[in-house]
């Protein structure tokens, strides 16, 4: 077998594991979509994912390709990335993802993805080799996207309360029973719009060290963007119920009008993130806004203990999926 053959052999296998941490990335942060609307009853569980996995899809025609471009591009200095980089980077966003859903904790796979990148980069040729204002600026975002989440969930309750003020709780509970699938759709639009990105980036990023797509490609080839918004929506539709369960019904008690209000204010976030380029989180996202909504009703409404272990599995995510890529770099070295 020629070197070339054993090139492409193994391009298409990291390909496919990208598409397997890809699924995983839906099936690991289905509640984040559905959590809410699934615990408020306005949908069933099977209706649920089927309706965030459609829009996940439809994202694709939506955003552009800024999120994929900081993932496959920004975070290391072009001439770092290779097999093994791309190889550690998603063993150990996949290994700390199968952790916390095993755990049912709702942690990051953005960040264990960007973890990973990192980890194996490093263990490569050093920080020097990272394109640190990347880097800072998603690190940012794991503490700036849960409080945009938080502020805007808690603003649109307030302002919904005061719309709805004269109206009887058997009337609002209606009319949020409808709109809740408006906000449903618009955030599943937003957790399809950033985070199949992360896997479209990383793709993309093995494409360009090996020679299959050139540098100066502006966008990555069709073929690797239907397959990622394909895997992340069938992951969704398979759904991590561990998770749903600790997001939408551990965390608070949501109504149809609260889980309104998280999922829209969660849904700004992610939109505006996208436009930016930012790849954030939208497990840390939505945690922010249905923690906003529940302590604009009363701050015993919400479960601070669940919250702080959750905050927890955020601090330690980038680290350990980092440490856990270190090794699977040094593996693969002696693999390929």
């Amino acid at each position: 077998m020629t070197s070339v053959q054993v090139g492409l052999w193994v391009v298409i296998v990291l390909v496919v594991l990208a598409i397997l941490f890809d699924f995983m990335n839906g099936f690991h942060d289905a509640a984040n979509s559905i959590a809410t609307v699934v615990s408020t009853g306005v949908l069933k569980p099977g209706q649920a994912v089927l309706f965030a996995a459609v829009f996940n899809f439809l994202a694709i025609f939506i955003f552009h390709f800024g999120v994929a471009a900081t993932i496959g591009k920004g975070l290391a200095h072009p001439g770092v990335v290779d097999v093994h980089v791309v190889f550690g980077a998603l063993v150990g966003a996949i290994s700390w993802n199968f952790i916390t859903w095993y755990y049912g904790i709702p942690s990051s796979s953005s960040h264990a993805l960007i973890g990973g990148i990192v980890g194996a980069v490093m263990v490569k040729a050093g920080a020097s080799a990272l394109v640190l204002s990347s880097v800072m600026k998603t690190v940012v975002f794991i503490f700036v996207s849960p409080v945009m989440g938080f502020l805007l969930g808690s603003l649109m309750l307030i302002a919904v309360s005061w719309a709805f003020r004269r109206s009887t709780p058997s009337r609002v509970d209606k009319w949020f029973r409808s709109l809740q699938l408006v906000s449903a759709g618009a955030y599943s639009l937003g957790h399809g719009g950033n985070d199949a990105q992360k896997t479209i980036g990383i793709i993309w990023m093995l494409l360009i060290a090996t020679g299959y797509t050139a540098v100066g490609d502006t966008s990555p080839p069709t073929w690797v963007v239907l397959s990622c918004y394909a895997a992340i929506a069938t992951g969704t539709l398979f759904g991590g119920w561990r998770i749903v369960k600790t997001m939408g019904q551990r965390l608070t008690k949501l109504k149809p009008v609260h889980g309104f209000c998280a999922e829209t204010g969660g849904a700004i976030t992610l939109f505006t993130a996208a436009i930016l380029g930012i790849p954030v989180s939208t497990t840390h996202t939505i945690t922010g806004a249905i923690v906003g909504v529940g302590a604009t009703q009363r701050a015993s409404a919400v479960r601070w203990g669940i919250a702080g272990n959750i905050i927890w599995a955020w601090i330690l995510t980038i680290p350990a999926s980092a440490f856990v890529a270190a090794i699977a770099y040094w593996i693969s070295l002696q693999i390929f």
